[in-house]
């Protein structure tokens, strides 16, 4: 199944806008991927945010009845939070559970684990988690996903250091673009060698 419910993030998001779900599952592939997608919540309220994400979910997966998360992101768990119709049993495993995963049960139809993409998360992190976590091949833990996000974050970061230090010694400013040396488009032919003997 394949639902993206809001576009991917980009640079120009409103981040305060509240009109869209911030949500992208996975495909169904061949054989079940770890995650089944992510979800880029705007706050750690789970009274407040759960709604408007089983109102989305509950015509794709079956009416969802329960909810469990890792209280070391969530500064509340309430036991249980209503929604559209209904009231979702909210629980919490500490040790047993990844800290960056939600886990929500539908009665009739099963379970699914997506990534909580932590609202304070840039634009283009988000956009590179979500897409991530919805690989219908994916074999990364959200808390692995979340490191490798971290890492990449670090290494943009280390990169924009380094031209800012060639920017400040007239690394840009020296020769503007068009002055920058061309590298020579290199033709060869190779002599030709018969096949076999």
């Amino acid at each position: 199944m394949t639902a993206t419910i809001s576009p991917s993030p980009t640079l120009d998001e409103d981040r305060s806008s509240s009109s869209s779900l911030r949500l992208s599952l996975a495909p169904a592939g061949p054989a079940p991927a770890l995650l089944d997608g992510a979800w880029w919540p705007r706050s750690r309220d789970l009274v407040a945010e759960l709604p408007s994400l089983t109102a989305v979910l509950d015509p794709l997966w079956g009416r969802i009845t329960r909810v469990t998360v890792n209280p070391t992101h969530w500064p509340v768990v309430p036991r249980k939070v209503p929604v559209a119709g209904h009231v979702v049993n909210v629980g919490w495993f500490l040790p047993e559970q990844d800290p960056h995963e939600l886990l929500l049960l539908s009665y009739h139809m099963g379970r699914w684990n997506l990534l909580v993409v932590p609202p304070q998360t840039a634009p283009v992190s988000a956009a590179w988690l979500m897409a991530a976590a919805s690989d219908p091949l994916g074999t990364s833990t959200a808390s692995r996903l979340m490191e490798e996000a971290a890492r990449l974050r670090t290494v943009a970061e280390t990169d924009r250091a380094v031209e800012a230090v060639w920017d400040s010694e007239g690394g840009h400013e020296a020769r503007g673009p068009d002055a920058r040396p061309r590298i020579p488009a290199v033709t060869a032919a190779l002599p030709y060698q018969p096949m076999g003997r």
